[in-house]
């Protein structure tokens, strides 16, 4: 998947037209991303404009716009600059201006077709269309590291050593047919989540160009999470409209901090694990909480696998940050943890804190399930997932950890499936290439409150 000729045999023509595309899509800094707003009947949304104006939006039933409805937002008083060869750079004098443009919309409703248009450049652009399906029972595709423009210094067919463009270029190409693979079988999908590393370096906008370019951003709603790659510039919070964001902002990166929203019956904590100040992470886990005492399911998402199985991360950063996270998540009575960060697959049995720190593990094992289906368990599942263009791959630990239940690295793209109702919550990975589950126990479903003699009849 690093090899764009893979690709090219895999979908005859495309590849050769995605090259000439790309000589467009690598300088289009100005596609619209829409993100997750405060909870399902909302919406947000950002851009960039070349132009300093009031932010606008509107939403309508039919792609004439009749009768829309508009709502306007804010835009950047500070401009960003982007330089000739697609990075972000400090002054007019080495790069164009572009401004930041985020607008909020409210009164979403279920299982309906919306258009949109957005004001950009003093003008409105086409209008994009955006479906939504059922609020309470709901799906959402998760991604792990697309990572565009991590497969520099590999060869392709062509004899190019990748690197910048033709990086990005092949990791893009990727990305959207990962996005289309995934969307075709799960066409019932709400919102689409990413663990992490949206783009190889921060400050190439090329990089996000090539990430934003899929149709899927534009008609599904996204969120992200900041990765390490992400971390180190402003470009992941101008890019993304992230809801509840700024409740507690002690040691933030340049990128931004934690946010939460909330989805039908479920909580979502979306944590920048880059902050190693986890009072940080606490306050906002606390407030989320508290103001959303009755959701069914609570999810934490950050990008460092705390408990992972990859050799390059899972023995390092990730018991840092262990020590610290595992008692929050026993605290606040956090369901499912989705991490990225180790380019591999995994998923750890049932874990709960030690309360100490007991030489770094922190963990206690509840129960020994390690597929199907678990009834109101004590503790928290985490779920590692694997690259999902193939830009970068890593090597499992030689030892398989004792919390992981299973684990895999097939070195070919994989995403998963969350499909959430009132009393259960089931995550499914598959293999891009295949298009089956990586395995028959790579379903695994946490079941609440249920009628078990129902359920075991």
């Amino acid at each position: 998947w690093n090899d764009a000729s893979v690709n090219q045999q895999a979908e005859g023509g495309a590849w050769a037209k995605w090259k000439t595309e790309w000589e467009t899509v690598k300088t289009d800094y100005q596609k619209v991303a829409v993100t997750v707003g405060a909870d399902e009947t909302k919406l947000n949304f950002s851009w960039y404009s070349k132009t300093q104006e009031t932010p606008k939006i509107r939403v309508a039933l039919s792609n004439d716009m009749k009768d829309a409805v508009e709502f306007a937002g804010t835009q950047d008083e500070t401009p960003k600059y982007i330089s000739a060869n697609g990075t972000s750079v400090s002054s007019a004098e080495e790069g164009e201006a572009y401004y930041a443009s985020k607008v909020s919309v409210e009164g979403v409703e279920e299982n309906t077709t919306y258009y949109y248009q957005y004001f950009q450049n003093g003008e409105w652009s086409e209008a994009i269309e955006f479906t939504t399906q059922d609020f309470d029972s709901y799906k959402a595709l998760l991604f792990g590291d697309p990572q565009i423009g991590a497969c520099k210094g590999q060869k392709s067919s062509e004899g190019d050593t990748m690197s910048g463009y033709l990086a990005a270029r092949n990791d893009a190409f990727n990305w959207n047919i990962t996005l289309e693979t995934a969307l075709a079988a799960n066409p019932d999908t709400n919102f689409l989540m990413t663990a992490g590393d949206q783009i190889n370096s921060s400050s190439n906008e090329y990089e996000y160009a090539g990430f934003l370019n899929p149709d899927a951003i534009q008609s599904y709603a996204l969120s992200t999470t900041i990765g390490n790659h992400d971390s180190s510039n402003s470009n992941y919070s101008d890019h993304y409209n992230n809801p509840n964001s700024g409740v507690a902002t002690e040691g933030k990166t340049a990128a931004g901090t934690d946010y939460y929203y909330t989805y039908g019956n479920t909580l979502f904590i979306i944590l920048d694990t880059n902050n190693y100040n986890c009072a940080t992470h606490e306050a906002v886990m606390k407030q989320a909480v508290e103001e959303n005492p009755d959701a069914q399911w609570r999810v934490v998402m950050f990008h460092q696998d705390i408990y992972g199985s990859g050799k390059d991360h899972s023995a390092t950063d990730g018991i840092v940050l262990r020590t610290q996270l595992t008692p929050l998540m026993d605290e606040y009575d956090i369901d499912v943890v989705l991490q990225g960060h180790d380019h591999t697959y995994s998923r750890t049995y049932q874990l709960s804190s030690t309360g100490t720190e007991d030489n770094g593990t922190c963990y206690t094992i509840d129960g020994d399930v390690a597929s199907g289906t678990v009834i109101d368990p004590e503790g928290t599942v985490y779920l590692e997932t694997n690259s999902s263009t193939g830009s970068k791959f890593y090597e499992l630990i030689e030892h398989q950890q004792d919390y992981v239940a299973e684990r895999s690295q097939t070195w070919t793209p994989s995403y998963s499936v969350l499909s959430v109702d009132e009393n259960s919550f089931t995550i499914a990975t598959y293999d891009v290439t295949t298009g089956k589950l990586l395995d028959d126990s790579s379903v695994y479903t946490i079941v609440k409150s249920a009628d078990k003699t129902a359920l075991n009849a």
